[in-house]
């Protein structure tokens, strides 16, 4: 039992041994995983090449602007059809069929128009005065002549055959329905209207369902533009917010390396606080719902409702808000009471970091410059899949109204009236039904697809690599220079760049590799989860679950180990797989010291993440919804308050986390340098140790019982 005693550790490697040559991060060091740096450049130039494939092919304005029965843009500028910005259907009441849901097309003639109809007409009776056909023929296919009599016009589909009172609804002529008190639903004041062609009467109700069912599709449109309409009125007041939550960030980075120790506990005062002011503000509103006539439905009653607000006027969205924040804070009071004795040495440790940082204040500022990458990144990513996605061409079909063999049959508009299509079907359209194609390029688009979603985590992941590596090396600078701050390299982190990018491309690029193939997988199986909602195997949807699991704690583990296989990357200049193993096992000879500090410290800036955000999210919540009596006009009307409010909080964390992502960064650096100078070091006069006496005595304390190697 004696040898292990004495070396417990050599299943995990040997430890250090004592080297005086050795100074912090070498200089002298090659290229390393030169492979995967090679399959990295070929893939960002396969990337290019597949982003400019998309850019020829695609056209956004799929997108932006709704299109009629021939495929034309409508409201498209410096078109024929730039004043026609809207779209009317010929018979609403056709887009209650399920072809709808199928074909994502309602099967009945479609043209832009300048305005939607206001008032009901059928086009016998706009026949019979000129005021009445000028009026109706805007609403008819273009060159249609009205002098001819209602049976030949409707005969060749040149004209709806009545006209309802319509509203624009995401650029489309949509009845104009509402629906009185009992339920009686109506149209421009009817419920029921009649059809003189057809000679039949059409229940208002009826058109209600036939305009739902062509609102499926665009309905989840409608709610982004009514958002993308809130962020034209609010974008500079969510910028703003930003930047003070930038600002807020940054005092609080300052105080922390002024005033660790009282900054710390400041933060686990006022996060409480904060949460707590968060369930006493559900708490008044639920009271104040209380009694109100409907405030008692369920949110399952209310079922999926576009206009969100309407969920903070019932009393159990309030109760749920306060379930979950009475829930944080009592699982943040009960880890602070369990970890009480271990916070004094998180503290010291954030206080050493302080330190580095006041002298390394450049690596401040580097967050800067991950966030731009990252914007590169996703903005290339986004814009290519928009691309992508709107790379098809107009697929035209058959649509009638009787039965026929050519029914759903692909066409061409060109050649449509000269075809044996209109002789044995004689009330056949050639109409536009979706984008699509049948060349190579189309049946590979999938993949294109998934080969930009694939290099978007790589390339993201390799942005975060980066970053890590350059502030790991900058910080090892600052732990291993005896003399603080004389024997710091002038640029710590301009130079720490340079190596990484000079050399050690490759090794980021292999770790990003492994973390973005294990995303990928995780995002097929929440596509596949999403696939097998409605199924009834049991078994399949516990496996799914299983995986979504495993591969969510493999992630977690990856993120961890690349982390420090980073910074022996950064300090030694060894690849990937090596340095990976000489973390893993520095940290497991030093378990002890692990489970207690590092957790501990991340909890804390977890923290200060959670304040500025809470202070920030607070301050949105009561200008946007204009509760600040002194800023209320200042306050944009929007459609959904939320929507900047929710921008500003997440914005902020992301600002928040990429100020603490330093001090974590920062930490865990000298952490990992602090073992190592354990190892190589006995604080001798020929060996001593690189790290001060004070936050030595501390760290040592969370090992007592623990035997260090001498």
């Amino acid at each position: 039992m004696e040898p292990e005693e004495k070396n417990p550790e050599s299943k995990y490697g040997e430890p250090r041994k004592f080297d005086p040559t050795f100074k912090g991060p070498i200089y002298n060091r090659g290229c390393t995983d030169i492979l995967c740096c090679i399959l990295f450049i070929l893939a960002l130039l396969g990337y290019f090449a597949v982003g400019i494939l998309a850019w020829s092919q695609g056209d956004p304005r799929k997108v932006i602007y709704p299109t009629d029965s021939k495929g034309q843009f409508c409201g498209q500028v410096g078109s024929p059809l730039e004043k026609k910005p809207l779209l009317f259907y010929f018979n609403i009441m056709k887009c209650a069929s399920p072809l709808v849901l199928l074909e994502f097309q309602c099967p009945t003639t479609q043209i832009c128009v300048e305005r939607c109809p206001d008032k009901f007409m059928t086009l016998l009776k706009a026949l019979q005065n000129e005021e009445d056909r000028e009026y109706y023929k805007q609403f008819c296919k273009e060159g249609v002549d009205m002098r001819k009599r209602a049976p030949e016009i409707l005969k060749d589909g040149l004209c709806p055959s009545i006209l309802t009172p319509s509203k624009n609804f995401t650029r489309r002529c949509l009845p104009a329905l509402e629906t009185l008190k009992g339920g009686v639903v109506v149209v421009g004041n009817e419920t029921t209207f009649r059809d003189d062609y057809a000679g039949e009467n059409i229940n208002a109700t009826d058109l209600l369902e036939a305009s739902k069912k062509s609102n499926a599709v665009v309905e989840a449109r409608a709610v982004a533009m009514r958002i993308f309409e809130d962020y034209t009125q609010s974008w500079h007041w969510i910028l703003l917010g930003l930047v003070i939550a930038m600002l807020v960030s940054l005092i609080f980075i300052l105080l922390l390396r002024c005033l660790a120790g009282v900054m710390v506990w400041v933060m686990i005062i006022m996060v409480i606080i904060v949460i707590g002011y968060g369930i006493f503000h559900c708490y008044m509103q639920y009271a104040s719902l209380k009694g109100q006539a409907g405030s008692d439905v369920t949110i399952k009653d209310l079922g999926l409702q576009t206009d969100f607000s309407v969920y903070l006027q019932i009393q159990q969205t309030w109760l749920a808000f306060m379930i979950i924040l009475c829930i944080v804070e009592a699982v943040i009071i009960l880890l602070l009471i369990f970890l009480r004795k271990r916070l004094l040495i998180a503290i010291a440790l954030i206080k050493e970091a302080s330190k580095a940082i006041g002298h390394v204040m450049s690596s401040l500022f580097y967050p800067l410059l991950t966030f731009a990458l990252l914007f590169l990144v996703i903005a290339y990513w986004a814009i290519t899949a928009v691309f992508l996605s709107t790379s098809s061409e107009p697929v035209y079909k058959v649509f009638n109204t009787t039965e026929c063999m050519y029914s759903r049959d692909t066409c061409k508009p060109e050649t449509f009236n000269s075809s044996n299509v209109t002789t044995e079907c004689p009330d056949a359209e050639c109409l536009f039904a979706f984008y699509g194609g049948e060349t190579l390029y189309h049946k590979y688009l999938i993949l294109f697809q998934f080969y930009n979603l694939f290099l978007f985590f790589w390339c993201a992941n390799f942005v975060t690599a980066l970053g890590q590596v350059t502030l790991a090396g900058a910080f090892a600078s600052y732990y291993w220079a005896f003399k603080k701050p004389d024997d710091i390299p002038a640029y710590p982190v301009f130079n720490s760049l340079g190596r990484a990018l000079r050399y050690h491309t490759g090794s980021l690029a292999f770790g990003s590799l492994i973390l973005a193939i294990v995303q990928v997988i995780r995002v097929i199986l929440e596509y596949l989860d999403q696939k097998l909602k409605g199924a009834q195997n049991k078994c399949a949807k516990f496996l799914l679950s299983c995986l979504k699991c495993c591969f969510w704690c493999l992630e977690k583990c990856i993120k961890f180990l690349n982390r420090n296989a980073y910074i022996m990357v950064a300090i030694y200049g060894k690849n990937f797989c090596t340095s990976a193993k000489d973390a893993f096992f520095l940290l497991m000879r030093n378990i002890v010291r692990v489970a207690v500090l590092d957790k501990v410290t991340d909890f804390l800036l977890f923290l200060g993440k959670l304040l500025v955000v809470g202070i920030v999210g607070i301050c949105s919540f009561f200008f946007f919804t204009g509760k600040i009596k002194i800023v209320e006009d200042a306050a944009p009307s929007l459609n959904y308050y939320w929507v900047p409010i929710l921008t500003v909080v997440f914005g902020a964390y992301l600002i928040a986390h990429g100020f603490f992502s330093v001090y974590a960064m920062c930490v865990d650096t000298l952490f990992l340098c602090f073992l190592e100078d354990l190892e190589r070091n006995d604080g001798t006069a020929d060996r001593p140790y690189f790290m001060p006496e004070r936050l030595l005595s501390i760290l040592k304390k969370s090992n007592e019982g623990v035997k260090t190697v001498d």
